[in-house]
């Protein structure tokens, strides 16, 4: 929420958990909670995204470039499952196989049973894509400022380390 430019904690509750703390006092915080200066980096960078339509752009760029690129390489790449997300925040659950939704490699696999998602991983690193992986998802999440020529460069290399995790299926 402020950028990182300085540590900030902060809760996020709905309304119907947030009226239990009507009551009676709220059992949390954080180290930098209400800090002042986090607080007012925070304020600036809120500000700034309105201004300059950061949310706006990431969604447009999520509903026309980023899902429907993730889409398409679901339809030829036999490894991924399952594509979900919004905005510029997606994830591709790879799997073995399709029809059983097994998942590419075992939950929370080492060695040489994360041998697949380790092979995807040093894919896509190879060609200047550095993943974020856990376990047997990719998560695609580019910053929200991304262009759509960006997020197209970032689809085509995700296209070509998923052919790497394509040998891994059945």
């Amino acid at each position: 929420v402020n950028s990182g430019y300085v540590p900030l904690g902060g809760v996020a509750i709905s309304a119907e958990i947030a009226e239990t703390f009507a009551r009676r006092p709220y059992p949390g915080g954080l180290t930098y909670s209400g800090h002042p200066l986090a607080c007012a980096a925070a304020v600036a960078t809120i500000n700034v995204m309105e201004e300059e339509g950061i949310v706006g752009q990431a969604a447009t760029i999520g509903e026309t470039v980023i899902g429907p690129g993730l889409r398409e390489l679901a339809e030829r790449h036999p490894s991924i499952g399952e594509v979900r997300g919004t905005g510029v925040f997606w994830a591709l659950e790879l799997v073995k196989d399709r029809e059983t939704r097994e998942p590419l490699v075992p939950y929370n696999a080492a060695g040489e049973a994360n041998a697949p998602m380790a092979a995807f991983g040093a894919a896509a690193k190879a060609r200047g894509l550095w993943p974020f992986i856990n376990m047997n998802r990719t998560h695609v999440v580019p910053p929200c400022n991304v262009t759509e020529a960006e997020a197209k460069e970032g689809l085509a290399v995700l296209d070509e380390a998923l052919s790497v995790a394509d040998e891994h299926t059945v």
